[in-house]
């Protein structure tokens, strides 16, 4: 049966996150609903990663089947007429039946942006993290490198994580920006444990604040103690940027996770 592969944007906060949940809308609920009334039958989207509530994307993944497959612009033009304004498919195309957004994956880049300014603002409360104290940018930079490489994350994985093990690796860690303005954390990895970016985000702004040492962070890490890292970021930051393919699924060695295992940034 035709797989197809959409490219997704949305704005999360009015959504419980991409999975289905009995407590309100989902983005995966609703892209199916929308699909629904597109192909005139029920298909199961499967994603890149999970998103949690109030997190946003500008490159989720998504795939489905459907034994229909219509012109291409049908699943841009035609599906963002049925979706609701917060989201949008950017790109679609036909995979290989064997594709799979979440394993096939080699690495995701996620994007979280703080507010720095001096007083709160209407337009970013939904998008942003508002920090009113300045933030020490050079520190948090230097801090952070000490999360580039394969380390054991156990410091920064949510407390209810189901991942077998924490290690992974973080290609590189950017904190980009300037004090009492906009600063982002742009985290790029091959895997991520769940709350792992707003875990570090929590921790590297500790250091901004002035509260920890440099040093602190490379502590903490090592530690793999969650309760010595810094509180969790609040999820409105957060944005899914890209996701990174090749010609199919990454290798493996034995024993390692899925790229994609537990996958909530």
């Amino acid at each position: 049966m035709p797989r197809l592969k959409l490219t997704l944007e949305y704005e999360g906060t009015r959504y419980v996150g991409w999975q289905v949940q009995p407590n309100g809308p989902s983005i995966q609920s609703t892209l199916q609903d929308a699909l629904q009334k597109l192909l005139g039958e029920r298909v199961f989207v499967a994603s890149a990663g999970r998103t949690d509530s109030g997190v946003h994307a500008t490159g989720q993944v998504a795939s489905f089947d459907t034994p229909r497959v219509l012109p291409m612009k049908a699943y841009t033009m035609g599906l963002n007429s049925i979706l609701p304004p917060d989201i949008a498919v950017v790109a679609a195309e036909e995979v290989s039946p064997e594709f799979d957004p979440r394993r096939w994956s080699r690495g995701k880049r996620y994007r979280y942006r703080v507010s720095n300014r001096r007083t709160r603002s209407p337009l970013l409360r939904t998008t942003h993290w508002e920090l009113f104290a300045p933030l020490d940018v050079e520190a948090m930079r230097r801090a952070a490198q000490a999360l580039v490489g394969r380390h054991d994350f156990s410091a920064f994985r949510a407390a209810d994580c189901q991942a077998k093990h924490a290690v992974r690796e973080i290609r590189q860690v950017r904190v980009e920006g300037t004090s009492g303005d906009t600063v982002a954390f742009v985290v790029e990895g091959t895997a991520f444990l769940k709350h792992m970016v707003r875990n570090l985000v929590g921790t590297l702004v500790e250091v901004g604040k002035g509260r920890r040492p440099e040093a602190w962070v490379a502590e903490v890490l090592a530690s793999r103690e969650r309760k010595l890292a810094g509180a969790t970021a609040p999820p409105q930051g957060l944005v899914m940027e890209e996701v990174f393919y090749g010609d199919g699924p990454p290798p493996r060695s034995a024993g390692e996770a899925a790229v994609g295992e537990e996958d909530e940034g």
